[in-house]
């Protein structure tokens, strides 16, 4: 799909004017269109290696929404050899997000322009792993404040009734939607879902190629043994696998949040699933928002949407008895 043709789907009233939005240096002359998550992004670069990367990134994804299209400029630049392998810091200054490693290695987001500028240095352009740190999440950060509200929360589904499965880092998300995939259930994200805007239901949307556990999941999971460790955020080693390559499993790009369950996999006591405090869910839900003021008030509002759903805490040390529980619930609804 060309440029011309994104304005003409997305808003022929206003067309993409990048001159305002380009970065100083080298001609970016090379250029594409992607869909992360299902929305329309235009990357331009100086580097057919970038394409290269960003194809690995987002190609399996198909265009699923008419929005504004999200613009990506990518330049890349010589190395710092004072500072070879930068970790990169990562602030907020509305309506920027900045992420910043080094001079050589930075990224710009503007929320309300809709535009990602950044700097990589040629040896990190050529790190999958931390290009997917500085560039793979540049649109997920727009499509975040202005098109979908972050969950903090897996994602499955079973006969049509979709359950979100919160709770803090380390609760145990990914491990059980991994274990109610592997039981036929379908799958739609494993640690980030994505609440629509502009719908009237709880549609929820979700990176459902590719699954991404702690290393200490190979106690629950054997076949996951032996695979490569990557950090891909600062202080989280995890070990990806590619829904593609995991037999039996099924993903799904959305699916209707019938249900929230929060994890509470400490708790003594016998297992069991109990009503949790809307109150405490919006907290919790509330936590992970970032943006300007205009859209943290449409992202409060999808919570609300959200919050209409059932809420239950889920009481659990045995996965195979969680994921039976959770069949009960989507099947009979308590």
């Amino acid at each position: 799909m060309t440029i011309e043709e994104i304005e003409l789907a997305c808003d022929a009233s206003e067309p993409l004017d990048f001159s305002r939005h380009a970065l100083e240096g080298p001609e970016l002359s090379h250029q594409e269109v992607y869909y992360p998550l299902g929305f329309p992004t235009v990357l331009r670069t100086n580097s057919p290696d970038i394409l290269l990367q960003a194809h690995e990134l987002w190609s399996m994804f198909e265009r699923r929404f008419d929005t504004k299209p999200i613009r990506v400029d990518v330049k890349v630049v010589e190395d710092d050899p004072e500072d070879p392998s930068p970790t990169p810091e990562f602030r907020v200054m509305r309506p920027l997000l900045i992420g910043v490693a080094n001079t050589s290695n930075y990224t710009i987001v503007n929320l309300d322009q809709r535009t990602v500028q950044v700097t990589l240095s040629q040896s990190v352009g050529k790190r999958s792993k931390y290009l997917e740190c500085m560039l793979g999440t540049a649109p997920f950060c727009l499509i975040a404040t202005q098109y979908a509200t972050p969950i903090h929360a897996a994602c499955v589904a079973f006969r049509g009734r979709g359950i979100l499965l919160s709770g803090d880092s380390g609760a145990g998300k990914s491990s059980l939607a991994y274990a109610c995939a592997r039981a036929g259930w379908m799958y739609v994200s494993d640690d980030a879902s994505f609440l629509i805007h502009d719908v009237e239901d709880r549609q929820v949307t979700g990176n459902c190629h590719r699954f991404r556990f702690r290393p200490s999941a190979v106690e629950l999971f054997p076949e996951v043994e032996g695979l490569t460790v990557e950090t891909f955020s600062p202080g989280k080693p995890s070990i990806e696998l590619p829904v593609s390559s995991m037999p039996g499993i099924t993903g799904t790009p959305t699916a209707e949040a019938d249900f929230i369950v929060f994890l509470n996999r400490h708790l003594p006591g016998p297992p069991e699933l109990v009503p949790y405090r809307k109150d405490v869910a919006r907290y919790f839900m509330r936590q992970v928002l970032h943006g300007t003021a205009e859209s943290l008030a449409v992202q409060y509002a999808a919570i609300e949407r959200l919050l209409k759903a059932e809420i239950f805490e889920l009481r659990y040390s045995d996965l195979d008895w969680a994921v039976h529980r959770l069949e009960a619930l989507a099947r009979d609804g308590h």
